[in-house]
């Protein structure tokens, strides 16, 4: 007589316990909360976040009223950042500049995203003339500087920051689609893309329906990680004029309305540098974390 093993059981140290198998997604939730830059990351997502929505309630005055006679001061307990050049409130035009930063990051990334996955999915699956029409244009695109053909193509569409928004979002398409590309590559060839393909199923169910589902999580990691870099991208058009145009409280605009004044007024320019600075870090913290709790190849 046979005696058949009991499932989910194991033995240790004399007691028999239960186990519980953890889905692959409650395991890369563990792993992503166990690592401490990724909660520091996910902390100031969350500020801004929380800024963003409740500006008008955190903001002191508003980003857009003028005051002359104020101009240049310093950080007092009325201008708790002081003021700029045309005296107005540094502190509630970064706030309300958290809510258009994080505009030009989601839209910047999702026309990124869409695009850059449709091209690298289709280059990757079909494979033959088709990777090699999809991937020649890609290698086009990536032999520009990021932000020279951001500028050129604001120069084309105009300047403001709707335009800014979308040549940013062209301008990561690039990554997204070498991305996914090589994910597909090595999903495709996986036993049940075979099945499916045995069975009759069509390209489009099987790329849309099997392939791309299971090539999420770098598309995940690069859309957390874009977003920082849209942020830049954006800041810097609207240095030069070519992005956010006055009165927008827009972080990169106030860099270059200040920018005169850095010498004698250098919190013009040193608080929403900083704000920038912590965007940016906070993605990148937060898509580095989420980048090693995706990894299945990470050992406990």
């Amino acid at each position: 007589m046979s005696i058949e093993p009991i499932p989910n059981v194991e033995v240790e140290q004399g007691k028999v316990k239960s186990t519980k198998s953890r889905s692959l997604g409650m395991e890369a939730l563990f792993r992503l909360l166990r690592s401490k830059t990724s909660i520091v990351g996910l902390i100031i997502i969350l500020i801004l976040m929380i800024t963003a929505l409740f500006a008008p309630l955190i903001a002191t005055h508003d980003p857009t009223v003028q005051s002359i006679p104020n101009r240049y001061q310093a950080p007092s307990s009325e201008h708790i950042l002081g003021t700029d050049e045309l005296g107005r409130d540094i502190f509630s035009r970064i706030v309300f500049g958290t809510r258009i930063s994080i505009q030009i990051g989601l839209i910047a990334v999702g026309i990124s995203m869409v695009v850059g996955v449709f091209l690298g999915a289709v280059a990757g699956y079909f494979g033959k003339w088709v990777d090699q029409i999809v991937m020649r244009f890609i290698d086009i695109m990536m032999a520009f500087p990021s932000i020279l053909l951001a500028i050129a193509l604001v120069a084309v569409l105009g300047p403001n920051l709707r335009n800014a928004m979308i040549a940013v979002g062209i301008v990561g398409v690039p990554q997204f689609a070498r991305i996914v590309r090589s994910a597909v590559l090595s999903v495709k060839e996986t036993e049940f893309i075979e099945a499916a393909r045995a069975i009759g199923g069509k390209h489009g169910r099987i790329l849309f329906g099997h392939v791309l589902p299971n090539s999420m999580a770098p598309i995940i990691v690069q859309a957390t990680l874009g977003i920082g870099t849209a942020i830049l991208d954006a800041a810097g058009l609207s240095f030069l004029g070519l992005g956010a145009q006055p009165p927008t409280p827009e972080w990169g605009a106030m860099l270059s309305d200040g920018r005169a004044a850095i010498q004698h007024a250098p919190w013009v320019v040193a608080f929403p540098g900083l704000a920038i600075f912590l965007f940016v870090l906070g993605f990148n913290l937060f898509g580095d974390g989420l980048r090693d709790a995706l990894d299945p190849k990470l050992k406990e």
